[in-house]
């Protein structure tokens, strides 16, 4: 069989299924879901019936394509965001931008692999506390928190909510320190128009199969620097020599200790193998083409729910948009005031009981977090709007797999709960 009868027959399965349905109390309404269909499945295929399945022209494809949509000069695509965020921090300290052993400003509010990653590349991390409009970094405690051994502020667009980048890159400028962006959460997020991850010196993203683009497990790095391009794609790939002379014979390297040797096998810097396959981005291509209207789809799921629970608002934050801000909305979160009359375990407790799929702000306040109990790290100031986000705090689904009765049912469910308060 051919492959362009296989193709067809892909196709023609996705035609003709039936469209995801969902069913009331017995359906899960989940906080994540892989939304793709043929394009993508017939892009994979691809690959595999001409045996590219390792790193190649694909992912070539998709670092230009991703780059160019950010407005950006390089990507390097890699098998996760934990990976990406440890290329990009190894990249910084490798070139010296970043001194080893400096502090790293970074939000106490957030997932694990921000934190791991600094300790992995030798810095220190200094937890700062965030602002309750965004739930990011706050531009003031960031200012607070600058001293003489701080090398790197580490932004994190926390549930697709861009950071206040305009601020922060002010900063950034007065005190001549680097930024880098963790746009695990926000893709296609934007401020003003411009992507987040295009304004500070590197950004790290992740295609976790939740996220609002997906290649299954992903990751990447963009910079518009030269030099930081050339140590990430070599760290990626075991530390590599990159690039040599095309005019160099196969068995053309030597320097003092190696005489004739194949290029292919030296070895310049203490690297890693974090390779992206070709089948991953395949997912990646055609998921990007599709990317802003999943996240329009998002942002529209997103208004539905803020528009029927805003008449709880004496019980409930709901999410915050600055204006020209662009949430892309990876999850739609929820803060139960301090004084409600019922806690977030109640809540939750209830929304899982009917199949509404509930997660806690990733790690809450990482300083307590098992893990970083015994590391060296500072603390800047006080964390009193990372710990009420920690106790109070939850997110639900609003990807574009919830269909509009899922999105009925999930306001019904709220309504259930909150009118025995009212």
């Amino acid at each position: 069989m051919s492959k362009e009868k296989i193709f067809k027959h892909v196709e023609e399965f996705f035609e003709n299924s039936e469209d995801y349905k969902f069913v009331p109390g017995e359906s899960s309404v989940n906080v994540g879901f892989p939304c793709y269909d043929s394009k993508e499945i017939v892009s994979a295929l691809d690959s595999l019936l001409d045996l590219r399945i390792s790193q190649g022209k694909k992912v070539q494809k998709f670092e230009k394509d991703y780059s160019d949509y950010l407005g950006m000069k390089y990507g390097v695509a890699v098998n996760s965001g934990s990976s990406a965020n440890l290329l990009g921090l190894t990249a910084l300290v490798m070139s010296g931008i970043v001194p080893k052993g400096s502090e790293v400003i970074v939000p106490a509010a957030t997932f694990t692999t921000v934190i791991s990653p600094i300790l992995q590349a030798g810095l220190k991390p200094v937890f700062v506390d965030i602002e309750m409009e965004t739930y990011n970094l706050s531009s003031e405690a960031i200012e607070s928190a600058i001293n003489e051994k701080t090398g790197l502020i580490m932004v994190v667009h926390s549930l697709g909510n861009p950071a206040r980048m305009i601020e922060i890159m002010e900063i950034s400028e007065k005190y001549e320190i680097p930024v880098l962006e963790d746009c695990c959460e926000s893709h296609g997020s934007s401020i003003g128009g411009k992507k987040v991850g295009s304004f500070g010196l590197i950004s790290c993203w992740s295609f976790f199969v939740a996220h609002n683009m997906t290649t299954g497990e992903g990751g990447m790095v963009n910079t518009d620097n030269p030099e930081l391009y050339y140590i990430l794609r070599s760290i990626r790939e075991f530390g590599r020599l990159l690039d040599p002379d095309p005019d160099m014979e196969r068995f053309g390297y030597s320097d003092d200790f190696l005489k004739d040797y194949d290029e292919r096998y030296v070895f310049e810097n203490i690297g890693y193998n974090v390779r992206m396959t070709d089948i991953a981005a395949s997912l990646g291509i055609e998921q990007l083409k599709k990317l802003d209207d999943l996240n329009n789809t998002r942002a529209k799921t997103a208004g539905s729910y803020t528009k029927a629970l805003n008449k709880y608002d004496n019980f409930l934050k709901l999410p915050y948009i600055p204006d020209s801000f662009f949430h892309s909305f990876y999850g739609y979160p929820i803060l139960v005031k301090e004084d409600a009359p019922f806690n977030r375990k109640e809540i939750v407790t209830f929304l899982e009981k009917n199949k509404i799929e509930t997660r806690a702000f990733m790690g809450g306040n990482l300083t307590l977090q098992p893990a970083y109990r015994d590391v060296d790290f500072r603390i800047s100031g006080n964390l009193n709007n990372t710990d009420l986000l920690m106790n109070n705090s939850f997110f639900i689904g609003c990807h574009p797999f919830v269909v509009e009765e899922a999105i009925e049912y999930v306001i019904d469910v709220f309504e259930q709960f909150l009118n025995k308060y009212v």
